[in-house]
C-alpha cells in the first residue's frame, strides 16, 4: 500500500490546487470561475488554482502522485470549505472481487488515520480507479466491471464520516465518473481525457518546473529482469558464480557462527596467513569500481538509452557476483550506507542494473538488489520510484526484512533521513575498525544449522541457489 503524505511527491498541491465542484458545501465561501480566493494568515489560504472538472482532476493526478499511476485505486483527502488536497493512499486492483470490501476499508482508514496522525482529518474524499482492459474487454467494461468497488469505496469512507465526492474511473484514455448520472454531461461511452499539458493546473506546474513522473510500467521496465537472448547467458554467469562462491560463503557464515560461539578459540592456518579477501570485501570493492565506472560514462539522452549504457558497462560475471555477495546481509548493509551525495546516484544506477540481471531461476536474488534500489532512491527524494522497487522486492520474496522495514517506513511517512544518521554511524565505526588480518576460527568447529563446506555446496544449480537463499536468510 501506498501512502502519500501532504508532503509527498514532486508536488505540493495543498498550496495552489483544489477541486471546486466535488469538493464544494453548500453555503461555503467559493470563488467564482477566474477569482482568486481570499487572503488570510493561513499559507494554505494562498491564491489556488481551481480544478473544475472531472477532466481536470483526472489529468491532475500524476502530478499529486509523482507518477502516472496503472493498474490502481488511488485515495485523495480533501480539506476545508474549499477543498484543498491532502492526504493520498495508493493500492493496487485486487484481481478477485471478494477482497474489495476488505480492501476499500483498509484504504479508507488509511487515508484518514493518516490525516488524523497529522492533525487534519479529511472533510471528504475523491477516488479514482485506474485499469486498462484486458484482452477484447473495452474500457467501458472495465467501468462497469469496477462499479461494486467504487460502490464498496464510497460504503467504507461513508462508515468513517467521510464522504467520497466523486469518483472517477480512468481507461483507454478516457474517463468516466460514477457519481454523475446525466448522460448529457457523462456519456456511457466516456469523456476522452484531456491532451496532457493542457489543463490549468499542468501551465501552473509547468511554470513552477514541476513535470509528471514516469508510469508505474515505465519504473516497474528499469527494474524487470531481462527477457532477451542476453538473459541466457547472465543465467549462465549466475550458475557459474554459485559453484565459485556458495563454498567460500558457506564456510565464512560457518567460522562467523563458531566464532560468535567461542571466540577464544582462534587458530593460525596455512589458508588465513594468505590473508585472502572475504566475499563481503570482494563484493563491496567490485561494487564501487563499477559505481566508479557508471559515472564516468557519458550522459545518455533517455531512461532506456540510459539502462542500456549502464548494463553494457557491466559484465556477465561482475554482476554474478555482486548478485550472489548482496544476498549476505551484512554486505548488503554496508552497501545500503552508499545513499547520498555523490555515491547516491551511480549507486541507484548499480542497483538497477543489478535487477535486470536476475534472471530466470534467480528471480528471488532481485531481492536484496531491488530493496537497496528502492532505499536509494527514497533516500534521494524519489518516493514513488522508491515505494514500486520496494514492492517489486516483496513480490520476489515476501518475507526479505529489510525491503518490509523499509516499505512500512515509506508507508508511515517516516523521513529517511533518520534512517541515514544510522547508516552515517555505522559507516564511522566500521570505516575506523580494521578487520585483523590472517586469523580466522578454528575449522574443526562447524556451526549450529550451516553445512560443512567440505563437500560443496551440493548437486545441480538448484540446490545451490536454495543453499544461496539459506545465507540470505540467515540474518536479514
Amino acid at each position: 500500500m501506498t501512502n502519500h503524505s501532504e508532503a509527498a511527491g514532486p508536488l505540493e498541491p495543498n498550496e495552489f490546487v483544489r477541486p471546486d465542484g466535488p469538493a464544494r458545501r453548500p453555503g461555503g465561501p467559493v470563488p467564482r470561475p477566474g477569482e482568486q480566493a481570499p487572503r488570510t494568515g493561513d499559507p494554505f489560504d494562498e491564491p489556488v488554482v481551481t480544478l473544475r472538472t472531472p477532466a481536470e482532476l483526472a489529468d491532475a493526478l500524476p502530478y499529486l502522485l509523482g507518477f502516472t499511476p496503472e493498474d490502481s485505486i488511488v485515495l485523495i483527502a480533501l480539506h476545508g470549505e474549499r477543498g484543498r488536497f491532502g492526504g493520498r493512499v495508493r493500492l493496487g486492483v485486487p484481481e478477485r472481487a471478494e477482497d474489495w470490501p476488505c480492501v476499500a476499508e483498509q484504504l479508507a482508514q488509511c487515508l484518514v488515520g493518516g490525516c488524523e496522525r497529522r492533525g487534519a482529518r479529511p472533510d471528504g474524499v475523491v477516488a479514482f480507479l485506474c485499469q486498462e482492459p484486458v484482452g477484447a474487454e473495452t474500457g467501458q467494461q472495465v467501468v462497469e466491471r469496477l462499479r461494486p468497488l467504487a460502490q464498496v469505496l464510497r460504503t467504507a469512507c461513508g462508515r468513517l464520516d467521510v464522504p467520497v465526492f466523486e469518483v472517477v474511473c480512468i481507461s483507454q484514455g478516457r474517463f468516466w465518473t460514477y457519481c454523475c448520472p446525466d448522460t448529457r454531461c457523462c456519456p456511457p461511452e466516456g469523456i476522452p481525457l484531456l491532451r496532457p499539458g493542457t489543463s490549468v493546473l499542468a501551465a501552473a506546474a509547468t511554470y513552477m518546473g514541476v513535470q509528471p513522473g514516469a508510469t508505474q510500467g515505465e519504473m516497474r521496465g528499469r527494474l524487470t529482469p531481462w527477457e532477451t537472448a542476453a538473459a541466457t547467458d547472465q543465467e549462465r554467469a549466475l550458475d557459474a558464480a554459485s559453484l565459485e562462491l556458495l563454498p567460500r560463503m558457506l564456510r565464512e557464515a560457518a567460522e562467523e557462527a563458531a566464532q560468535d560461539e567461542d571466540p577464544g578459540e582462534i587458530c593460525e592456518s596455512e589458508e588465513s596467513e594468505e590473508s585472502e579477501e572475504s566475499v563481503a570485501a570482494e563484493t563491496l570493492d567490485l561494487a564501487r569500481r563499477i559505481m566508479a565506472r557508471l559515472d564516468a560514462a557519458p550522459s545518455a539522452s533517455g531512461t532506456l538509452e540510459a539502462d542500456n549504457r549502464d548494463d553494457e558497462l557491466i559484465a556477465h560475471d561482475e554482476a554474478a557476483a555482486l548478485i550472489f555477495g548482496l544476498q549476505v546481509p551484512t554486505t548488503r548493509d554496508r552497501a545500503a550506507e552508499w545513499m547520498e551525495g555523490a555515491e547516491g546516484p551511480p549507486a541507484l544506477r548499480l542497483w538497477r542494473a543489478l535487477s535486470r540481471r536476475c534472471v530466470g531461476a534467480y528471480a528471488e536474488y532481485a531481492a536484496a538488489p531491488l530493496a537497496l534500489a528502492g532505499w536509494v532512491a527514497w533516500s534521494l527524494g524519489d518516493l514513488a520510484e522508491g515505494q514500486e522497487a520496494l514492492g517489486m522486492a516483496l513480490s520476489a520474496d515476501s518475507r526479505y526484512a529489510f525491503a518490509l522495514l523499509l516499505n512500512r517506513a515509506c508507508n508511515d511517512d517516516m523521513d529517511p533521513e533518520s534512517i541515514r544518521r544510522c547508516l552515517r554511524r555505522k559507516r564511522a565505526a566500521h570505516d575506523g575498525t580494521a578487520p585483523r588480518p590472517g586469523r580466522r576460527p578454528r575449522r574443526s568447529r562447524s556451526a549450529p544449522g550451516v553445512p560443512r563446506a567440505s563437500g560443496g555446496p551440493g548437486k545441480g544449480p538448484q540446490s545451490r541457489r536454495r543453499l544461496a537463499r539459506r545465507i540470505a536468510r540467515g540474518g536479514r
